[in-house]
């Protein structure tokens, strides 16, 4: 697993932290935009500090619940994952992405300011999450779609694979411990 989170998380968080940075610098929150496929996807900057389709946008203490559940999830992934949940290439590459995505949004949430949108400026627990993706397929559930972003994609996916290797892997035995550590 440490592979996996190396070669694909990392690389995922990375790419995720970027994205949102480059926005930041380059589309003002709600004011501008960028047309990249007429009629279907824009690029914008929205901050987000509720969850999926922005439900509780806003909210008094929403960072503080948020964080509380982003890493309630973080250690239930690494308790399920020595219990053997994650046997097949599947889950493990679910957990990967889950892992990225949780990652690069509570990194917003813990960081990223309302004051120009930058990380780490001292700031804690002032944050929103940057979303940008904008696609409008003119159908719904599809006109418009809620902004999203990369480590928003990752979640979405991850949730796909686990749902899919529900049906096609068993879960294993749990994880054994090197018998070098200490217990």
């Amino acid at each position: 697993m440490i592979r996996l989170f190396l070669l694909l998380s990392l690389p995922l968080f990375i790419l995720d932290q970027l994205s949102k940075s480059w926005i930041v610098q380059h589309f003002r929150l709600y004011e501008t935009e960028q047309e990249v496929i007429p009629g279907i996807f824009w690029l914008h900057h929205a901050s987000n500090t509720g969850v999926a389709f922005g439900m509780f946008n806003g909210t008094q203490n929403a960072n503080y619940v948020f964080a509380v559940v982003s890493l309630s999830a973080l250690v239930f992934i690494y308790i399920m994952h020595g219990k053997g949940l994650f046997p097949g290439k599947l889950s493990r590459l679910a957990v990967a992405l889950l892992v990225s995505g949780i990652f690069g949004n509570l990194t917003d949430r813990l960081f990223r300011n309302h004051d120009g949108g930058k990380l780490f400026d001292g700031t804690f627990f002032d944050g929103y999450v940057v979303d940008f993706l904008r696609f409008d397929f003119g159908f719904w559930p599809f006109h418009p779609w809620p902004s999203f972003n990369v480590a928003d994609s990752c979640v979405v996916c991850a949730a796909i694979l686990l749902a899919l290797a529900s049906f096609f892997e068993t879960p294993g035995k749990p994880a054994e411990k090197s018998k070098d550590l200490p217990a």
